[in-house]
């Protein structure tokens, strides 16, 4: 059985966002030379989420409405900025869309769905995070 990592690196400009990285797991599978196996995607950081749904700017908008309205950006309203932090809802946020997928890889590529994409959700950002990208497999 073959094994392979590769980290992807992310900064976004705002505190929260939602890219699509599917283009750079697909790269981490050719790079594997997988072609059976799975393929973890995981955000190293309790403040991110990986998840896999459809790329439409309007699904985004609604998914990252319904997370405001479920754990609003508050600097009062945490318990958990008692420890001097600023990020409590990000916490929350991270939760509510899990923490990491896992992709079938058949014949050397990512198995998804007709139009399932694989997004880094960032809620606590403007600083450097780590994704990482393991794949197992024949």
């Amino acid at each position: 059985m073959k094994t392979h990592t590769e980290y992807l690196y992310f900064e976004t400009k705002k505190k929260r966002d939602y890219m699509n990285i599917t283009n750079q797991v697909e790269e981490a599978v050719r790079n594997s030379g997988v072609q059976e196996g799975l393929c973890l995607v995981n955000p190293m950081h309790i403040t991110a989420s990986v998840y896999i749904n459809d790329d439409e700017d309007g699904l985004i908008q609604d998914f990252d409405g319904f997370l405001e309205k479920i754990a609003p950006y508050d600097l009062k309203g945490y318990r958990h900025h008692r420890t001097g932090e600023d990020n409590g809802d990000a916490h929350v946020k991270r939760q509510l869309f899990g923490r990491e997928v896992v992709v079938a890889i058949t014949k050397g590529r990512l198995d998804l769905g007709t139009w399932e994409r694989i997004f880094y959700a960032e809620f606590d950002g403007q600083r450097r995070k780590r994704v990482i990208v393991k794949i197992i497999g024949e």
